[in-house]
């Protein structure tokens, strides 16, 4: 397996698995918003996609997605790590791990403070794999979302 950062090239290799990723949390495919959301990342360069990549043949194992972010108290970045997905053929070979720790190595290269992460609290399978690169959970700290509609 090869991890790659993505590139506008790698688009319509990335689309189908990302879909899945949506379709995973429930949410209507979409295709084509799906397809132009990632590529208005990449051409803005306002997140990074690391794609994880069979040795022998360009079929994609799974990706992660990582926005910037700062922290005002620390004056550094962070990296937040939005979108994680390994396709069902590909899971239990550790594309998650070494997905998580190119983001950990590019997170260090770019002086960030830290990567945070949320998941849903039933997923344990997802907590496992994320306290076992260092990932610790925030008792700091309850986080709050406050949801804009249009109304």
């Amino acid at each position: 397996m090869r991890i790659v950062q993505a590139t506008l090239e790698h688009l319509d290799l990335l689309t189908p698995l990302f879909v899945k990723y949506r379709e995973f949390y429930n949410e209507l495919p979409y295709p084509e918003s799906s397809r132009k959301f990632l590529e208005k990342r990449l051409r803005r360069k306002e997140s990074v996609i690391y794609l994880a990549l069979a040795d022998d043949e360009d079929k994609l194992l799974g990706f992660c997605q990582l926005y910037p972010s700062y922290s005002s108290l620390s004056l550094k970045r962070v990296w937040i790590l939005n979108d994680i997905y390994v396709a069902e053929d590909a899971r239990r070979q550790l594309v998650a791990d070494r997905l998580l720790h190119t983001a950990k190595q590019m997170a260090k290269e770019t002086n960030a403070v830290r990567m945070r992460v949320a998941t849903s609290r039933d997923n344990e399978v997802a907590q496992k794999v994320y306290e076992s690169i260092g990932f610790v959970e925030d008792e700091q700290f309850k986080n709050y979302v406050l949801p804009i509609n249009a109304d």
